[in-house]
């Protein structure tokens, strides 16, 4: 009998998983079903399957939410996070297990004991980032602590980023996510580290100008910014001891610089809306952060503003994103200064469909083994195959696709609500991915204690 893997959302991220499950159908016995809003804009190859069907389903329709979740075998949210909780209850319901890609929401959370009580697997975090990320740091720690040796340091860094063949502006930046994460970045709070044994906060109109150095061989430096909060890993990753722990998000240097003028005008705020934003000219845009002047143009204004000297190549970054255009017209209504930024760089940011992307993550591991301090230092670079099948959706992707089988299989089969940091998960999936290329290189480097290029950008 064909097992059948509910699949809620076929957005950007899910190219490979399908790929995934359709190309193990026939082995595995499996019939995969979509249920999307708009199963229509699926490819014809997959909407053509004979091991796969789609249907129209609105996560808000209870009746039929809950009829696909009763006939499925496991189920699959790749739905934005905040519609995770009525599918888990669902689950519970129903006797399924789960497997999502977001952060563990403390929604979920609160579903423990009744998944442990019906030996149900709900799998969490166990795309990229948060993923791989856990899964690749957690096969080195467990190792250095195989090894009797004691955790100092742990650095990680991700970022999506444009493939260097596509590399074609000004910022070295494309979006190959969520454009709205990225406009927003870093709010709700100041970002919190440890280093060398002491509590760092990184506050928001400071946090593009703090960034660290990294070098990838044969893809050169990046800059990193802290993410917002590296101390819960302490507790998830066993490093209550660690006298570092810092998280990051990698961009190509220069950008936090640049990026930082948006946060001081304000144009990443969220907190309010603007009333006449439909129809307002980018250029007009601008102008609403800057003080009045009758005669000062609004280019002098911001110049004068954010203190840009004629020569800074920050300037050309400005212009190419044509801020200063008149023709150019916001079309949301009433949209916050954040939501009409984002409409703005989308349209000089947009992954083109014959453009490819990249991911790099780094991690960093300072140990002390017999007495003797050392530094393991691992990265990946994975590529995109195309606008479609990129490298954010082959990483997000294909771990949640491999998870999935190996929890229908009987692989996996620690009830609760978890994540990927126990060997009998990240092993075996950390070992398939590098049949897709997806595979860390180690560098054993000397140990510091502290990143001497951690300096203002």
């Amino acid at each position: 009998m064909s097992r059948k893997i509910l699949l809620l959302g076929a957005g950007k991220s899910t190219a490979y998983l399908i790929d995934y499950f359709l190309d193990k159908s026939v082995e595995k016995e499996l019939t995969l079903i979509i249920g999307d809003l708009q199963p229509e804009n699926l490819p014809a190859n997959v909407r053509q399957h004979p091991n796969c069907k789609t249907i129209t389903l609105d996560i808000f329709d209870r009746e039929k939410r809950k009829k696909a979740i009763s006939k499925a075998s496991i189920v699959v949210s790749m739905l934005p996070a905040r519609f995770h909780t009525k599918i888990a209850e669902d689950c519970i319901a129903y006797g399924k297990s789960l497997v999502t890609a977001s952060y563990v929401s403390e929604a979920i959370k609160k579903l423990d004991v009744q998944a442990k009580e019906k030996g149900l697997v709900f799998m969490n975090e166990v795309g990229l980032d948060p993923g791989i990320d856990h899964m690749s740091a957690m096969e080195v720690i467990d190792r250095i602590k195989a090894k009797g040796g004691k955790m100092l340091l742990f650095e990680s860094f991700t970022g999506g980023l444009v493939a260097p063949e596509n590399d074609d502006n000004l910022w070295r930046y494309k979006f190959t996510w969520n454009p709205r994460n990225v406009v927003v970045a870093g709010q709700g709070g100041a970002a919190k580290f440890i280093q060398e044994g002491t509590y760092k906060y990184i506050p928001y109109h400071k946090l593009f100008r703090r960034t660290e150095f990294l070098d990838v061989k044969g893809y050169g430096t990046f800059e990193a910014y802290a993410n917002r909060d590296s101390l819960s890993y302490r507790e998830i990753y066993g490093l209550q001891d660690v006298l570092t722990l810092y998280r990051g998000t990698i961009r190509r240097v220069g950008f936090s610089r640049a990026w930082n003028l948006f946060v001081q005008l304000g144009m990443t705020d969220d907190s309010y809306v603007l009333e006449n934003s439909k129809g307002m000219s980018y250029r007009d845009f601008t102008n609403l952060f800057l003080p009045y002047s009758p005669t000062d143009s609004v280019e002098l204004k911001l110049r004068h503003y954010l203190k840009i000297d004629q020569d800074d190549s920050i300037w050309g970054k400005l212009l190419e994103l044509h801020i200063f255009d008149s023709t150019k017209t916001i079309t949301k209504d009433c949209a916050t200064p954040a939501q009409a930024l984002q409409e703005i760089l989308e349209q000089s940011w947009a992954l083109k469909a014959n453009e490819k992307d990249m991911i790099v993550m780094y991690h960093k591991f300072g140990y002390e083994l017999n007495g003797e301090r050392k530094q393991i230092d691992a990265n990946t670079v994975v590529h995109g195959d195309s606008g479609t099948h990129t490298a954010m959706a082959k990483t997000v992707g294909l771990p949640v696709a491999i998870a999935t089988l190996a929890i229908l299989d009987g692989k996996i089969t620690t009830p609760g609500v978890q994540l990927p940091i126990a060997k009998e998960v990240y092993q075996p999936i950390l070992e398939e991915l590098k049949i897709y290329g997806i595979r860390f290189n180690e560098f054993q480097v000397p140990y510091l204690g502290y990143n001497p290029n951690f300096v203002a950008s």
